[in-house]
């Protein structure tokens, strides 16, 4: 793993956490299924294809902010993408439900630091600058949709030339992302998880991305099962809309069945199986991605 920070990430100086990897699976001889909790060390590791075509992905797995998949919404998709050419970078970010300062911005600390790494290094993976993109599942999806529309929003004092680089990505890819944390549709859970419980409606709203989208927003690739009872295909729905008011190029697909967390290994045989496929179409259509 690529250490992000170049000390302490800021608010965890003075933390006393150990980071645990646990194992989920009843049969991870067949099947791996961990999750990493009490992140600390925020960080990326890459993963670069025999052949790159100059587009960087960088993934945010989800785990409702008490822990990353690393699995199943992480290490499961690099051969896919790696397949196309795409250079993936799994980032592992710090939880709201530890112990940091500023709990509710750790996340988009870690993100924004991420994409400025990945574009600042970007010579050395062999990237295109202006082809780094952001790619989130569930709570990993509102982390991406919160940084491609608060990329500038300061959260964390400069600490070196890196943080002169815009951490806007250069597009999303959300899968059955939380989005909003407003009422009615946001998960009653979902206030605490974020430290917003019991705080001005002002805050809620700043952490709903449907409500901060702008014309500068990056475009988006969407997807989500009408079956999700976790997070409402209505979350997906919301910023679609929030997008297409500004003028925003996306692409939503709202599938029948699928549930909560397909990922690839879930999606066997129900009707979001198929969106490997058309979002390797959306990124050579628009340009993102060699190929026709």
């Amino acid at each position: 793993m690529i250490k992000i920070w170049p000390a302490d990430a800021p608010g965890s100086e003075n933390l006393d956490l150990e980071e645990e990897i646990i194992e989920r699976s009843e049969h991870p001889e067949i099947i791996k299924d961990r999750a990493v909790i009490k992140i600390k060390v925020p960080g990326i590791t890459a993963y670069v294809p025999e052949h790159p075509n100059g587009t960087g992905i960088i993934i945010a797995p989800g785990g409702y902010y008490q822990r990353i998949v690393l699995d199943k919404e992480g290490l499961d998709l690099v051969p896919l993408l790696n397949r196309q050419g795409v250079t993936v970078f799994i980032m592992k970010y710090r939880m709201p439900t530890d112990c940091h300062i500023n709990k509710e911005i750790v996340a988009l600390q870690d993100a924004q630091r991420a994409l400025r790494y990945v574009r600042g290094h970007a010579g050395e993976w062999g990237l295109d600058r202006d082809k780094i993109g952001i790619m989130g599942f569930s709570a990993g999806g509102h982390l991406a949709a919160c940084l491609s529309t608060m990329y500038d929003l300061k959260v964390y004092k400069q600490i070196d030339v890196l943080d002169e680089i815009s951490a806007r990505p250069d597009f999303q890819i959300l899968g059955y992302p939380l989005i909003t944390l407003e009422k009615p549709f946001a998960p009653p859970e979902v206030e605490e998880l974020l430290e917003t419980k019991g705080k001005a409606g002002e805050m809620l709203k700043r952490f709903s991305p449907n409500r901060n989208a702008t014309a500068e927003t990056p475009p988006a690739f969407i997807m989500h099962a009408e079956d999700d009872e976790v997070v409402l295909a209505e979350h997906s729905r919301l910023y679609y809309r929030a997008l297409k008011e500004m003028n925003v190029h996306a692409e939503l697909h709202i599938f029948k069945d699928g549930g909560h967390g397909y990922s690839l290994r879930h999606a066997r045989g129900k009707s979001v199986e198929i969106w490997p496929e058309l979002l390797i179409k959306w990124l050579k259509s628009n340009k993102i991605m060699e190929g026709k």
